[in-house]
């Protein structure tokens, strides 16, 4: 299968062009209004030369503004790099090089930051400015509003199914990368996912696509709670109830506010909604359990599946969802570099934590080679062969190092290790670029994170490896509690030992006011370190 976005999105939005596409903050779009506008960016970015193969930077929070510029970039041929709005100065500049980005969409409040980075960047030739009601508009920026209304719309043309698509990952350590693409194939596998999601054939051309959307007798109304500068956010929250001619319900807040999101799903009827696991799924949980002691429940009647993908989900969180609304709880196993698997939970079937059914094509690959055999408990690392991007941008010993032949089929091996259980599943263990050696024996973090996140009032927990003059390395936790004064470092301790191996238990515990993660929930463990270190 070979498609393009922007002319798939074209297609849908001329066969259901009166349906809603965006809604965020009161404004609402339809497929019609979110093409046109797009189109209209399109014309713009095109008079300023940005075509095939350009890279534009979309510095955005999440909006109605983000979809339509990413879109009106598609339209021209060019490339969206996604940009993580928490990077400083010289983060921006580093990412915005890397990409040779040429043009650059950004918010009114980061505004002075670009002014302070603007002649550092050379190989811009456009700023596009989103008012947010903070800034004034910079003197060498275009106001976003006023350039769509001043622009005409250009004509759909011939796109290069065959060009790149790009999604920067920060990752854990060292620099984002930029993951390549093939957007052909990319965007196929969007629409596959789509498709299988509500039983249609899997389309292999536009007539295809369009019989599908108008199979569809209630399109699906998604909410991304993560952000949609991140794979999760934009992937299964946008891109896929897109490619069924759905909404896309987005707020530009930042960090989570529980009771926000679910007065969004009431208020819009929201289908599915998409998180990043226990960081998310937590303060969800909260809230709809408080809401429920002060006799006023939020109603969930529309709400059918939750989606979570790249970070532990535990089954115990799981189940306290379920007991407020009977829905389907999608854990995705996956990453920047490739989907691994799945593990679907509703009220008739559970699942254990971090525990999933393997995609098709995906094996697991002990350190010398072979193939994790099934009881053995042995620990391989994770490859899938589904989707496997061309490469990082500009960075061929990386991209040798993680997408590679076996047997001669191309894998991408992401990082993280697992066990395969004897019916087949996995379990998975966690990134190996985290992984503790204590005593000659590895530890993954996100087991004993799990361990200790269990432990009654702890709220989230990161786990490091310090230097240790006896064991090499011992194991740190850094945790949060909801009341720190009424639990204690053994407690949390003496509770992990219940769980785990006596080598897996933290040797110290550091609480902390709030553990920080990612915006899209993901472990910031550069940050736990220093925090490790300044306890030290």
């Amino acid at each position: 299968m070979t498609f393009h976005f922007a002319t798939v999105w074209e297609r849908i939005a001329a066969t259901v062009g009166e349906r809603p596409a965006l809604i965020c903050n009161g404004v609402t779009r339809s497929w019609r209004e979110y093409e046109e506008r797009a189109a209209r960016l399109a014309g713009s970015l095109a008079a300023h030369g940005i075509g095939e193969g350009s890279k534009v930077g979309l510095y955005l929070h999440n909006s109605n503004e983000y979809l339509e510029a990413q879109f009106g970039v598609f339209k021209v041929g060019a490339c969206p790099i996604n940009v993580n709005y928490r990077y400083k100065a010289d983060e921006l500049v580093y990412l915005l090089e890397n990409s040779d980005a040429e043009a650059l969409v950004f918010q009114s409040s980061y505004a002075m930051r670009i002014w302070e980075i603007k002649d550092r960047l050379p190989n811009l030739k456009l700023f596009i400015q989103v008012d947010d009601g903070t800034e004034p508009l910079l003197a060498f920026a275009s106001a976003y509003e006023q350039l769509i209304r001043d622009t005409q719309p250009m004509a759909p043309i011939t796109r290069d199914a065959d060009g790149v698509y790009m999604l920067y990952t920060g990752g854990t350590t060292g620099m984002p990368k930029g993951v390549m693409y093939n957007i052909g194939a990319f965007c196929g596998g969007m629409l596959a996912l789509g498709a299988q999601s509500r039983g249609l054939p899997i389309p292999t051309n536009l007539d295809e696509v369009e019989a599908n959307i108008r199979a569809i007798e209630e399109p699906p109304v998604n909410l991304p709670a993560c952000p949609l500068m991140h794979g999760t956010g934009m992937w299964l929250g946008a891109m896929v109830p897109s490619f069924l001619g759905g909404s896309v319900v987005t707020s530009p807040k930042l960090g989570l506010d529980p009771d926000l999101i679910w007065g969004l799903v009431e208020e819009h009827q929201v289908t599915d909604l998409v998180i990043v696991g226990d960081a998310f799924a937590k303060p969800l949980l909260d809230a709809l359990d408080h809401a429920h002691k002060r006799n006023n429940p939020y109603s969930l009647n529309s709400l059918k599946q939750m989606t979570s993908s790249g970070v532990m989900w535990s089954s115990e969180v799981k189940q306290g969802l379920l007991r407020h609304h009977d829905m389907v709880l999608a854990d995705i196993m996956g990453s920047s570099e490739g989907g691994m698997g799945s593990s679907i939970t509703t009220r008739e079937s559970t699942a254990d934590t971090a525990k999933f059914a393997l995609n098709e094509g995906v094996l697991v690959i002990a350190d010398d080679g072979s193939r994790v055999q099934p009881g053995s408990g042995d620990i391989g690392l994770v490859a899938t062969s589904g989707m496997v991007p061309l490469g990082y941008y500009k960075d061929e010993t990386k991209s040798a190092a993680t997408f590679r032949e076996v047997d001669g089929v191309r894998y991408s091996f992401p990082g993280d290790y697992a066990t395969v259980e004897a019916d087949g599943s996995i379990t998975l263990l966690g990134r190996g670029s985290a992984c503790i050696n204590t005593a000659g024996e590895k530890v993954f973090p996100e087991e004993v994170e799990e361990a200790v996140k269990r432990c009654p009032g702890v709220v989230d927990c990161l786990v490091v490896g310090m230097p240790d003059e006896r064991f090499g390395q011992r194991v740190v936790a850094v945790a949060s509690a909801a009341d720190a004064s009424a639990l204690t470092d053994a407690d949390v301790v003496a509770y992990a030992r219940e769980h785990v191996a006596g080598y897996k238990v933290p040797k110290q515990v550091i609480m902390v006011e709030s553990v920080q993660r990612a915006p899209n929930g993901k472990a910031d463990y550069k940050w736990a370190k220093k925090v490790a270190e300044s306890a030290a």
